[in-house]
């Protein structure tokens, strides 16, 4: 399973899904209801749909640990089992993969142009579907987000949920004030009032005029948010009073149709904001909403195949990526080879087992540690990579041996 080539405006992508896939390999069954839905079609032989009681993965998937950056040509997810079982699962596979990979790499983006400020999914609503909004808020954390607002990502994943209150809340009560005193006695632990409903200004003064009788309730005042309007220059407003009122410590939050281009021009124009909602350019990875992700038989029966397609033609053989880092640890350049090809000093096997017989080779890898894996991902990228424009394509090799095994598939009769 691999991309064919990068969405414009980006220079890496970021593996994510993996848990997911194994999760979907381990437990693939036919539920009695679904082979009598298949019984009674009409479209199968008896003797099928009985076998189709006993499938299992029975195969093998070798893979790049999610949190990885990874490039065109190079394979993230190695798949070795017999050919009806490798070929069932392959638009889930895609569907996993490219998904929470598209997402994660969009939020690595966001993290990139955002450095030291919380970032929280704020996308479910947006969302193509509830698992759709529930892989986002995982995927994004696992690029380095703070957390999220889709409570059952925390329950899922153990993920940090994060929420403020609805402009529909301040609409019910007679008075803005009113709903900010009623909101700040649900939760007194720390609290982020909603400021932009009528008049942002007018709204932050009346937070220092509420903040001493909300401190002897003990309410932690933690933020407020902006939402609408120039954020930036409400920010610095907004700033001013609070800071006049004595509320230097309560930060500001903005929400509202960002992305990593928004962040980037709002942290570059100085705008005093310290966390950042982001929602739908998010989890729609509305600017490239989908990967040319491709899922291939490289070998069969001992051979290697390949495609040839124009445009879409394959290496053949199953594969190993191999990365070398330059002299300042960061990313040097890849080579994609064959499997057991000598390829002695060419850097680190990217492709790790991960799964054999159908059963997975170790627990699920805590989230957090792969949270510090895409960190340190990041932080190994050339600086041109980093950037959110596109940058010189990073260096990634085809081996002599895989080019050999090529040229050898091309003259084999078919």
């Amino acid at each position: 399973l691999f991309v064919r080539a990068l969405p414009a405006q980006r220079n890496f992508l970021l593996a994510a899904g993996l848990e997911q896939a194994l999760d979907y390999l381990e437990n693939l069954r036919f539920r009695e209801d679904e082979l009598a839905w298949l019984r009674d079609s009409g479209r199968f032989r008896d003797d099928f749909v009985d076998w189709l009681a006993a499938f299992r993965f029975s195969g093998e998937v070798h893979a790049m640990r999610e949190g990885t950056a990874f490039f065109p040509d190079e394979p993230v997810l190695r798949v070795e089992a017999p050919i009806g079982e490798a070929q069932f699962v392959e638009s889930r596979l895609i569907n996993l993969i490219n998904f929470s990979s598209l997402i994660a790499t969009k939020a690595a983006r966001c993290v990139l142009a955002a450095p030291g400020r919380l970032l929280v999914d704020f996308g479910l609503r947006r969302a193509h579907g509830a698992e759709a909004g529930l892989l986002a808020a995982r995927a994004s954390y696992l690029a380095g987000f703070g957390g999220t607002a889709t409570v059952l990502a925390g329950q899922r994943f153990g993920i940090p949920v994060f929420g403020t209150m609805a402009h529909s809340y301040i609409e019910a009560h007679a008075l803005e004030h009113e709903a900010f005193e009623a909101f700040s006695a649900s939760q007194p632990a720390s609290v982020t009032l909603l400021i932009d409903t009528y008049d942002t200004e007018a709204a932050a003064a009346k937070v220092v005029e509420l903040a001493p009788a909300l401190r002897a309730r003990g309410v932690r005042l933690a933020a407020v948010r902006l939402d609408s309007g120039d954020l930036a220059e409400h920010a610095r407003q907004v700033r001013a009073i609070l800071d006049a009122g004595g509320l230097g410590e309560v930060r500001i939050f903005a929400s509202g149709n960002l992305d990593e281009f928004r962040l980037a021009r709002l942290l570059g124009e100085g705008a005093p904001i310290d966390g950042f909602g982001i929602g739908t350019h998010l989890t729609t990875s509305i600017d490239a909403p989908a990967l040319d992700s491709a899922y291939k038989l490289q070998e069969y029966a001992g051979r290697g195949r390949r495609k040839r397609s124009e445009g879409k033609a394959t290496w053949p053989g199953a594969k190993q990526v191999y990365r070398a880092l330059d002299a300042d640890g960061r990313l040097g350049g890849d080579l994609v080879a064959q499997r057991k090809e000598a390829v002695s000093g060419r850097g680190e096997p990217l492709l790790q087992p991960v799964m054999r017989d159908g059963r997975r080779l170790a627990p699920a890898e805590p989230l957090a540690a792969l949270r510090e894996h895409a960190a340190a991902e990041l932080a190994r990228l050339p600086e041109a990579l980093r950037a959110a424009a596109p940058a010189t394509p990073y260096p990634v090799e085809i081996s002599p041996g895989l080019r050999a095994l090529a040229a050898e598939v091309d003259r084999m009769p078919h």
